[in-house]
């Protein structure tokens, strides 16, 4: 209306200005024969969801592989935008191999790596690093460990000739190590306060077995690591490290041949006899008795942490099984996040992951919830878990999980440690060198009957243990109605003791 009023009074101002004899002016149209024009909403966009765009391509990295005539294996993926090359030396051995009353030992022992090497103590190790405009990075893992950095191209042959000196020649010295130690030791007190670790110190154990080599995190615990020697760290290296049991990493602005020309010439001299471990033994997944409780009086929420034994790396059920547990917990959208976290309010996210390893790892469910809704929330898992048989996953479920996954792996892969990242995996999994390719297209081709029978199979919640990290009088008032297991108090790793049975 407002338009057809502002139209009339420029066509009469246009008119009266005009010095030519004006148009003859057809008959008025009765205004009940004018066509009627909607009034025009400026919400109603809102009703119509945009159309997302075509998706890019999936661009993947190529990883190449080859083997010195001493066992040691080189990876190397190629990527030339940038001057920059991640040079790292990945060992097959992990926390994995730690002897039982040795807990810790891996992290210490490779840790110390970093604290001298040939000719340099600690700070002057530290200083040529810095020199080449670089800090290197460890990382000790259940299957391996890693250490490496990115340089620019130019620096290349030098930070190999201080990766040389940091893996052949470690000092091991026994100032280094008390310090080492120490460090250690607090980090480990800093993390008896945290319930999420606590909750994965028995959890770990209730999966796999106290005795299990995936029965305990990494780092320890204050009484083996207190009872660690120089010796020890030294001899869990040389019996663990060797070039057949090692994988040089490069990425970035570099091919292969360049690659096995500097393992040849820093690394080919490495000797030693050991070998990469076979696979830990597959745990048995018995239907769950206890529900294990770590007493932590007063804490204001309780940390529920729900799972059992899962999948090794490879075996032919993992994509359809990664998109179950994506489905149940592994994303925003998830079932059981739309239900702990949207629906019900008792915790800022619920989380589920498979998380493959060499041998069989962890299929783990968690939260962090409200203490006065522990019984709750404990039971709204267990729904979900048992609602994935009765209601089956649907197809628009499948396809927002599928394309989550799919979509995330360019993230692992931006930049040159994140290929040097991945190469690890690799090696450390055994897998080959077009692993990756293999993930997106299982993911891809997975169908729903696949998914749908590996989540029955492996989201049982009978045969899921329960770990609750909390106020025992809180949990055994609420979660001893659910009659979901005996509730058992297991103590803190600080005390090393055996469960038993829980008091009021």
């Amino acid at each position: 209306m407002h338009r057809r009023i502002l139209t009339a009074l420029l066509t009469l101002t246009v008119s009266a200005c005009a010095t030519t004899k004006p148009a003859e002016t057809p008959p008025e149209t009765p205004a009940s024969q004018q066509p009627q024009t909607p009034a025009s909403d400026p919400e109603a966009f809102r009703d119509t969801q945009p159309k997302p765009g075509t998706p890019p391509d999936i661009v993947l990295p190529t990883f190449e592989k080859a083997q010195l005539d001493n066992g040691l294996t080189v990876i190397v993926s190629t990527r030339k935008e940038l001057p920059l090359v991640f040079a790292g030396i990945a060992f097959a051995s992990g926390v994995s191999q730690e002897p039982l009353a040795k807990l810790g030992v891996a992290d210490l022992s490779y840790r110390m790596l970093l604290e001298g090497a040939g000719k340099r103590d600690t700070v002057a190790l530290d200083n040529a690093f810095a020199d080449l405009g670089v800090s290197p990075a460890m990382s000790v893992e259940p299957d391996g460990a890693f250490v490496g950095a990115r340089v620019l191209t130019r620096n290349v042959d030098a930070v190999m000739a201080l990766l040389s000196d940091v893996v052949l020649r470690p000092t091991f010295d026994a100032k280094a190590f008390d310090r080492r130690k120490k460090q250690q030791l607090g980090e480990l007190v800093r993390r008896m306060g945290d319930p999420n670790f606590l909750a994965q110190q028995a959890y770990y154990a209730a999966v796999f077995g106290a005795d299990h080599p995936y029965g305990h995190p990494s780092g320890g615990t204050p009484k083996t690591v207190q009872s660690l020697t120089l010796a020890d760290a030294k001899n869990f290296y040389v019996k663990n490290t060797g070039p057949r049991a090692a994988a040089l990493i490069m990425t970035g602005d570099v091919t292969l041949p360049q690659a096995v020309e500097w393992a040849k010439k820093y690394f080919g001299g490495w000797k030693g006899g050991a070998v990469a471990p076979k696979p830990p033994p597959a745990p048995p997944a018995p239907p769950r008795e206890l529900v294990r409780v770590v007493p932590k009086p007063g804490l204001e929420q309780t940390m529920v942490m729900v799972g059992r034994p899962g999948l090794a790396a490879g075996h032919a059920d993992e994509y359809p099984l990664e998109l179950a547990t994506t489905v149940f917990g592994g994303f925003f959208g998830s079932r059981l996040n739309m239900n702990i976290r949207e629906d019900k309010g008792y915790s800022y996210g619920a989380n589920a992951s498979l998380g493959t390893r060499l041998g069989v790892g962890p299929l783990t469910a968690y939260a962090a919830v409200r203490q006065n809704v522990t019984g709750p929330a404990l039971e709204e898992f267990m729904k979900e878990l048992a609602g994935i048989k009765t209601n089956p996953i649907t197809e628009k479920e499948l396809a927002a999980a599928r394309e989550g996954l799919i979509r995330a792996f360019p993230g692992a892969f931006e930049t040159v440690e994140g290929l040097g990242g991945s190469a690890s995996q690799l090696f450390f999994h055994r897998r080959p060198m077009d692993e990756y390719k293999k993930s997106v297209e299982g993911l891809r081709d997975a169908s729903a009957a696949e998914v749908q029978r590996v989540a029955e199979a492996y989201l049982d919640p009978a045969a899921m243990q329960v770990v609750l990290v909390g106020d025992p009088l809180v949990i055994q008032e609420q979660v001893t109605p659910l009659k979901l297991g005996k509730l058992t108090l297991v103590e803190t790793p600080a005390s090393d003791a055996a469960p038993k049975a829980a008091t009021p």
